[in-house]
């Protein structure tokens, strides 16, 4: 299945616990003042790529303890995403992905293509960048506005659990 991307990187350790294959996904409806990925806002931007070669890349590498769907919105392209992620639960590796939506947002518009993809997230960071709240203390996010969400918790739930930094749930070394 095509994907849109803005670019990847294969050894990512800002994106999430462990080492990580990130993809920039291309296409933003956000554009939040500060963004540091504003070459990915626009949709007809960045170049299409088969999620299958995308995969071929992140099952070469035996140190991956997971893949980001950053962007750009993953959120905006949630059938080739959830490929990736399901693709990804496949081989043991954990999901986390970022979005300008917030969670409530998304639980509300209950859009089918994105629940599914929201199903098969185990982080989500949500929330736009807010440039006023951004600090470079905050562990894998940029502003005290976004949150690091638990989704399986939160989905089995019915309430926002926080994700927390456990890494032996993770097997990540």
């Amino acid at each position: 299945m095509d994907i849109r991307i803005a670019g990847t990187v294969d050894d990512s350790i800002v994106d999430g616990p462990g080492c990580r294959y990130t993809i920039f996904t291309q296409g933003c409806p956000h554009h939040c003042p500060g963004c540091h990925n504003p070459q990915s806002h626009d949709f007809a931007g960045g170049r299409v790529v088969d999620t299958d070669l995308i995969l071929k890349q992140v099952f070469a590498n035996p140190l991956l303890s997971g893949i980001t769907l950053s962007g750009g919105d993953p959120l905006c392209q949630p059938e080739p995403c959830l490929v990736l992620a399901q693709a990804a639960h496949s081989r043991g590796l954990n999901v986390w992905c970022y979005t300008g939506y917030t969670l409530e947002k998304l639980l509300e518009e209950h859009d089918p293509a994105r629940m599914a993809l929201l199903e098969n997230i185990d982080v989500l960071v949500d929330g736009p960048f807010l440039l006023a709240q951004k600090s470079l203390e905050l562990k894998y996010c940029g502003s005290r506005n976004q949150r690091l969400i638990d989704m399986k918790k939160t989905l089995s739930s019915g309430s926002v659990a926080l994700w927390q930094d456990d890494l032996s749930s993770w097997d990540v070394l």
